[in-house]
């Protein structure tokens, strides 16, 4: 049966990550979409938390997410405070910080495209059990159909960009205040656009947000925009 329009997409997303928490013995679960090296939004989650995780991802520029795309393989971390384990500092210390002991990305494949993850956490130390990684894993694949759903199982993942119709029409359901605030900054302070999502990104690592607070802030006038590189403690 096809979904009618992003919202049933969207509440199908959000339907498979409850049930992963409920049938593979994890305490939260998010479908990240990647374009370009960085995710795009967060498509579908089963708790705030969960979404969170996604946006840390985002604000920080790395995490299990990007990793499991780039290497088109599952990233599993059972202990995220093993001495060992020196990945994504900043993300990990943040996850730690929230209780988040262990993470696990799954890759989700469009075709031969690899356009997200499947992303699962929890709060307590231990890898995940075969039968449990195999249903995961199932799941992952499953990601892949409200996506479909939504974008049209015409769109050739492979020529989709940056600014393709496909991306802009999931642009329009997660972090468009990100773009709006960054269009703020590129004409307040005459920067270029990838160094006013470096402003949010370094505010928000500084004063513990998510680049989506920020920019909230900043779109609701809560934070000014500095236009020199002397900024005070309430401006980005």
């Amino acid at each position: 049966m096809r979904l009618s329009g992003s919202t049933g997409a969207l509440a199908s997303a959000d339907q498979l990550c409850v049930t992963c928490v409920e049938l593979l013995g994890v305490d939260g679960a998010s479908i990240s979409l990647m374009s370009g090296g960085m995710t795009r939004g967060t498509f579908g989650s089963s708790n705030a938390m969960s979404r969170r995780l996604d946006e840390l991802q985002f604000t920080y520029g790395e995490g299990p997410c990007l990793d499991s795309v780039a290497t088109r393989s599952p990233v599993l971390v059972a202990d995220l405070a093993d001495p060992a384990e020196t990945r994504w500092p900043a993300f990990r210390e943040s996850l730690l910080e929230s209780g988040i002991r262990g993470v696990f990305a799954l890759p989700v494949r469009i075709v031969s495209e690899h356009v997200g993850a499947l992303d699962l956490y929890r709060t307590e130390t231990g890898a995940l059990p075969e039968d449990v990684l195999a249903g995961a894993l199932i799941a992952a694949e499953l990601a892949a159909l409200p996506l479909l759903d939504l974008m049209g199982a015409d769109v050739d993942w492979a020529a989709v960009g940056d600014e393709g119709a496909a991306w802009d029409e999931l642009a329009s359901l997660e972090r468009v205040e990100v773009y709006q605030a960054t269009g703020m900054i590129m004409e307040a302070a005459e920067v270029t656009a990838p160094e006013a999502l470096v402003r949010i990104r370094g505010y928000a690592y500084g004063h513990g947000m998510t680049a989506s607070e920020v920019a909230w802030a900043l779109v609701e006038r809560r934070l000014r925009i500095a236009t020199n590189d002397r900024r005070t403690e309430d401006e980005v």
